[in-house]
């Protein structure tokens, strides 16, 4: 602004000259006016204010390794959008901050977003619990947010027939993975006995322990032993060999990949042979350098495959930009930004009432790991397909698609 009422200055002396002057060609006088709305232009660009969107997740503490690879998708996202023009001619400045896996942490980051950075939308989180605490701030501040890997159904509906208007997410859901991991077991590896190890103080283990529980005894599997353990253990050696007395066929482990690691070992120091299924908790290449041999021959429910042929071109920028290999929470990341993308595009306007209503219903949203079709009733993505992933030679191998989330 400074520059265009400079340029104006030097225009209204240059007239006021001229008009002292003797008569000047009417070729200067039309040079200077040009040259005048060039800098209006200009200045029209420079002034732009910019869309201002947030984000929140673990950069420190245990679940750090995902937070970090989520926003990392979401930075490479933003950078490409605005090298391509941003959203509606604006561009996009992103507020991120640190949950450090804490779920004081995570309502106060979301506070901050909301009144003090006035940010529009937020994308976060990929816990459940956390996303969960953190909806109805969400609905105080009337500010939709999107979250990524949060899966537990009460994230958008905490109770039968009560919706939080403001909460979206790209994930499918807990039922879906629970009964995916169901006809899993039963028809593709024949398993009859199945036994369960869960985190009891985690919304995301206990909702798919009872999911797939549902579903197996629906199909006519038995449930030979349901261990539980606490956060922070480390020891799972007395519900392991409770499991090994039982001898399943398979062991449903749906909790974190860092624990994962821990019982995986433990299991197989104790001689325990079952096959070990596991949930979206599983990936990350930090479960095969912790876990190595002992996950071997297992498989976990995924959203997707990072090898997959739609993935190829974000995987290749992912990693020139970051030199890593690219996570399953950096596609989710890129995904729930797209989905923001979209809702901005369909409002016209980048605010927050106007996001929100474009959300309910939009479909046809094309990302890395489908397409999303938003139900208005749940505020889930419909038709999200589930992933087998084998762990097989140390490296995470597509194993098949399930059938879409209905």
């Amino acid at each position: 602004m400074k520059k265009f009422v400079f340029v104006t200055l030097i225009a209204v002396l240059i007239l006021s000259v001229v008009s002292c002057a003797p008569a000047a060609a009417p070729e200067e006088e039309v040079v200077v006016e040009e040259a005048a709305e060039e800098v209006v232009e200009e200045a029209a660009v420079e002034d732009v204010e910019p869309i201002k969107i947030g984000w929140t997740g673990a950069l420190t503490g245990d679940q750090a390794v995902w937070g970090t690879a989520e926003k990392n998708g979401v930075m490479l996202t933003v950078e490409q959008i605005n090298a391509a023009g941003g959203i509606l001619g604006r561009p996009v400045e992103m507020v991120y901050y640190d949950g450090k896996g804490e779920q004081l942490e995570y309502i106060n980051a979301l506070k901050r977003l909301i009144y003090e950075d006035e940010v529009v939308a937020v994308i976060g989180q990929n816990s459940s619990g956390n996303q969960i605490a953190m909806a109805p701030i969400a609905e105080e501040g009337k500010v939709p947010i999107i979250s990524t890997f949060a899966t537990n159904p009460r994230v958008t509906v905490p109770e039968e027939g009560v919706l939080m208007k403001y909460t979206y997410r790209v994930c499918f859901i807990d039922p879906y993975s629970g009964e995916v991991t169901a006809k899993f077991a039963w028809e593709d590896l024949g398993a009859k006995k199945a036994a369960v190890l869960y985190e009891i103080s985690s919304d995301y283990s206990v909702g798919v322990r009872d999911y797939f529980k549902k579903a197996w005894l629906e199909l006519g599997g038995t449930i030979v032993a349901d261990e539980a353990f606490k956060t922070g253990d480390v020891d799972f050696r007395p519900q392991l060999t409770s499991i090994k007395e039982a001898d399943p066929d398979v062991i449903v482990m749906p909790f974190l990949f860092k624990e994962v690691a821990l019982s995986a070992k433990q299991a197989r120091e104790l001689g325990i042979t079952a096959t070990m299924l596991g949930g979206d908790g599983w990936p990350s290449l930090q479960l095969l350098e912790i876990a190595g041999e002992a996950v071997e021959g297992s498989y976990y429910i995924d959203h997707a495959d990072v090898k997959a042929p739609s993935v190829v071109k974000f995987r290749a920028d992912y990693k020139d930009k970051y030199d890593k290999e690219v996570e399953i929470l950096s596609l989710m990341g890129h995904d729930a930004f797209m989905l923001l993308k979209a809702a901005i595009e369909k409002a016209g306007v980048a605010e927050s009432e106007a996001i929100r209503d474009a959300l309910e219903g939009i479909s046809d949203v094309e990302v890395l790991t489908g397409t999303i079709n938003i139900d208005p009733d749940t505020h889930n993505p419909v038709g999200k397909a589930a992933v087998i992933i084998k762990i097989e030679n140390g490296e995470f191998v597509f194993y098949k698609t399930f059938e879409p989330m209905q």
